[in-house]
């Protein structure tokens, strides 16, 4: 296992403050944060104050047990993959969801430059509509 790879790992496998803690401390001052086109948060993001914010925070505040749970992680030099599913139910209708996804970072001088998010985003929106 490389550097890179471990720096990604302790991002996702620890609990939700302590993965939280783990990202904030290896996100670059100017990294990019690049959500999926169709997921409730789409956009990039630039730097942690505006990832936290635009992402994290609303993940915490808008979902109940919302986590992503990786079965894969790849690695090739700078740039490590994650792959697994995300589980949450929404707040403003109580549905749950399940969607695959995968997370692509770049990794320089120690730090995460980038990430940009593939999810299967239907399954994301369905729990957000209210029937």
């Amino acid at each position: 296992m490389g550097a890179n790879l471990d720096l990604i790992r302790a991002t996702y496998e620890g609990s939700s403050e302590e993965n939280g803690r783990n990202l904030l401390a290896a996100l670059a001052a100017d990294a990019t944060w690049t959500e999926a086109e169709g997921f409730p948060y789409a956009g990039t993001y630039v730097g942690p104050d505006a990832i936290v914010a635009g992402v994290f925070r609303r993940l915490g505040t808008e979902w109940i047990g919302y986590r992503a749970e990786v079965h894969t992680f790849m690695e090739d030099g700078d740039r490590v993959a994650a792959f697994g599913i995300y589980h949450g139910t929404y707040k403003g209708t109580g549905k749950s969801m399940t969607a695959s996804f995968a997370h692509l970072y770049e990794v320089r001088g120690g730090k995460i430059a980038s990430m940009v998010q593939y999810v299967d985003s239907q399954m994301v929106s369905q729990a957000l509509r209210a029937d």
